[in-house]
């Protein structure tokens, strides 16, 4: 084991169970919601189409689950001002991977639906970080999307990383 990756071992072990602040609050657009519909080609009336969907449970358009999905690693570090925070994984002052890459997803659950209008942030608590082979360091995240003014969250992310140092 090199001895930047023991340090990010470390680093990332010390931090397993705590808290990232959650990040700053994201309004949910149509516009946002329209555009992801046309990128997935999924343009299900309960998304895109805010007459019909006023008729339904949601009482208006809500988002796509995968669209919340989609913004789970900027979420917990989202800043207005466009300065990110520590990252979804707890990297802080870790040692400086090579290279960083989603390599997957444990679980994933929405426990609520996101109005368009609404306004979301995330926060994030490392579970675990383990050695996989030799300069590779797993870590896996729990990534909490909420509402504002929801009890139930959006989303409740188990995201899997790895760092190659």
């Amino acid at each position: 084991m090199t001895q930047s990756t023991a340090d990010a071992l470390d680093h990332f072990r010390a931090r397993i169970g705590q808290d990232t602040p959650p990040g700053d609050w994201l309004l949910i657009t149509q516009e946002r919601v329209n555009q992801f519909a046309d990128v997935t080609d999924d343009h299900q009336f309960i998304h895109v189409d805010p007459e019909r969907a006023k008729n339904t449970p949601f009482r208006g358009t809500i988002a796509h689950g995968f669209l919340t999905l989609s913004l789970c690693l900027m979420l917990p570090r989202y800043r207005e001002n466009g300065r990110a925070t520590e990252s979804a994984a707890g990297e802080g002052q870790a040692p400086r991977a090579r290279m960083s890459v989603n390599y997957g997803l444990n679980k994933v659950r929405f426990p609520s639906p996101v109005p368009v209008g609404s306004r979301i942030r995330g926060s994030a608590r490392l579970l675990g970080a383990e050695e996989v082979s030799p300069g590779v360091v797993q870590t896996i995240t729990q990534i909490t999307i909420e509402v504002e003014g929801q009890a139930k969250p959006a989303a409740v992310i188990e995201m899997v990383g790895r760092h190659y140092y």
